[in-house]
């Protein structure tokens, strides 16, 4: 792995003020109870946005975990230790603090009138047990790009080390000495899963081309399909729904779930599953030349069968213009294999044809009974299936991933699954994955939070971490994760 190791200074265009924290000796700040407002960068003038880490510690007056102030601030890096706390000292005075040792994370963004950079880059300042290599005397790497740190210190030995992100595994002197701050500049900024407060299972997310859009599992509610809308795959808004009650198709009568809206030839079109009359599981769609609808439900399924369900649709458009439709035979329900189904689709991507063959099906001990939830993408001339496994309401529901030539396969499955239960968040599954704003390529799941498995309500709340390439395989770090990142 090469490291480019930078030194960035940034000239100072005022004396701005950031809110103080208990403990800080720097005055109150736009946000603080000077009444002051914040300065507008949109206005051309310089300005910086910080965003703190989650560890930070917010003082009775501030809220918020961002502050908006005049001119350029930096940070050299250096968190000080205080005790059971520590600190980033910025360049206009003010001193952040935050819950631990070396515990420091910031996002500086400033204005393009500050001369701000055009990309994204990560510094990681190490701790003082930090083991240089020969060729490094520095204390800090500087890299592009979002690297980030689940906070696990693994001993090894006398010495400990910590693992980033980007794969780089910095080691330290002592079985618990892993100390590193982080500074995210030109990013947008800092988040934290859950990306929404309220349930979204089986999130289906598109971007349209200016903002991302996503749909949600209704079950039996009057609306189908609630639609949220965000430019970041973070901050969501609603948007009504993909079926109203007076649009839902008369075969459908409950069970509305796992919607996704994808690009067919021009017009958008609504995939979803729910149950008819006969009491099977089956696919459906709807169609609208506006992705926010109105949506016109097709009169019959496109996929039903008298004895067994189907549902989970997904679509994929292959480069040379070719439309599938994937979808999960529900054999769970009958004590039986649970294939996942691939299809081509009609030039209008509202009707199948031609055969359907088996891409995978449950044959790895992790699957248990079960895969599903299928998502198809291309990256580097190969074909990638994103599916789930096992039990959806409990913590065996993982994330796994099969690799193809060709969209129809045949597939091989990697070793074991990418998305597991830990921590905070149980049961990761049912994924949408999609490039960020930034570039980097991002998985949109759901998970329980811990202690809330199974309700009350249906409680899976809808989660986004960074999916990494390395060695013809993605991988998503530290996921699910529970701690700050930066935006996509």
């Amino acid at each position: 792995m090469r490291w480019s190791i930078l030194f960035v200074l940034l000239a100072a265009c005022g004396t701005p003020h950031a809110d103080a924290v208990d403990g800080s000796d720097a005055p109150a700040g736009p946000s603080g109870d000077t009444g002051s407002a914040a300065p507008d960068a949109a206005a051309g003038t310089c300005a910086t946005t910080i965003s703190y880490g989650a560890a930070w510690i917010h003082s009775a007056q501030h809220p918020d975990s961002t502050d908006v102030v005049a001119g350029a601030v930096t940070w050299d890096g250096t968190c000080h230790d205080d005790g059971t706390s520590s600190y980033a000292e910025l360049s206009n005075g003010f001193k952040p603090y935050f819950s631990g040792h070396g515990a420091c994370e910031l996002a500086i963004d400033a204005s393009p009138a500050c001369g701000a950079p055009a990309a994204c880059r990560t510094r990681i300042t190490y701790g003082d047990a930090w083991q240089h290599p020969a060729s490094h005397p520095d204390q800090d790497d500087e890299v592009a790009g979002r690297v980030f740190w689940d906070g696990a210190c693994t001993a090894t030995g006398s010495d400990s080390y910590g693992a980033l992100s980007n794969g780089w595994m910095p080691h330290f002197t002592g079985s618990a000495s892993c100390a590193m701050s982080f500074e995210w500049t030109g990013c947008g900024g800092l988040y934290e899963n859950p990306v929404q407060p309220h349930g979204c299972a089986d999130p289906g997310v598109v971007f349209d081309g200016t903002r991302y859009v996503m749909s949600c599992t209704s079950g039996n509610a009057s609306n189908a399909f609630p639609i949220y809308t965000s430019p970041d795959l973070v901050h969501w808004t609603a948007h009504g729904s993909i079926l109203p009650s007076a649009a839902k198709p008369a075969w459908a009568k409950q069970d509305f779930w796992a919607p996704e809206i994808h690009a067919v030839n021009g017009t958008w079109v609504a995939y979803f599953s729910a149950r008819g009359a006969d009491g099977q599981l089956a696919i459906g769609a709807a169609w609208s030349n506006d992705i926010l609808g109105p949506y016109t439900a097709v009169a019959h399924p496109l996929v039903h069968d008298a004895v067994i369900g189907y549902i989970d649709a997904d679509e994929h458009t292959a480069p040379d213009g070719t439309a599938y439709l994937l979808y999960k035979e529900d054999g769970n329900a009958r004590g039986v294999a649970t294939p996942i189904h691939g299809q081509r689709l009609a030039p209008d991507g509202l009707s199948v044809t031609g055969a359907a063959p088996v891409l995978i099906t449950n044959d790895r001990t992790w699957e248990g009974p079960v895969v599903e939830a299928p998502f198809l993408v291309e990256h580097g001339g190969q074909y990638y299936l994103f599916y789930s496994g096992n039990s959806y309401a409990n913590a065996t529901y993982a994330v796994g991933v099969a690799r193809a030539s060709s969209p129809l396969g045949p597939y091989t499955k990697a070793a074991a699954p990418i998305v597991t239960t830990t921590g905070a968040w149980v049961g990761p599954g049912h994924c949408s994955v999609v490039d960020g704003p930034g570039g980097d390529t991002y998985m949109v799941y759901h998970a329980w939070q811990h202690g809330h498995v199974n309700g009350p309500g249906d409680a899976r709340l809808p989660l986004v971490d960074q999916i990494v390439w390395q060695g013809g395989w993605p991988s998503v770090p530290d996921a699910p994760s529970s701690g700050t990142r930066p935006l996509p």
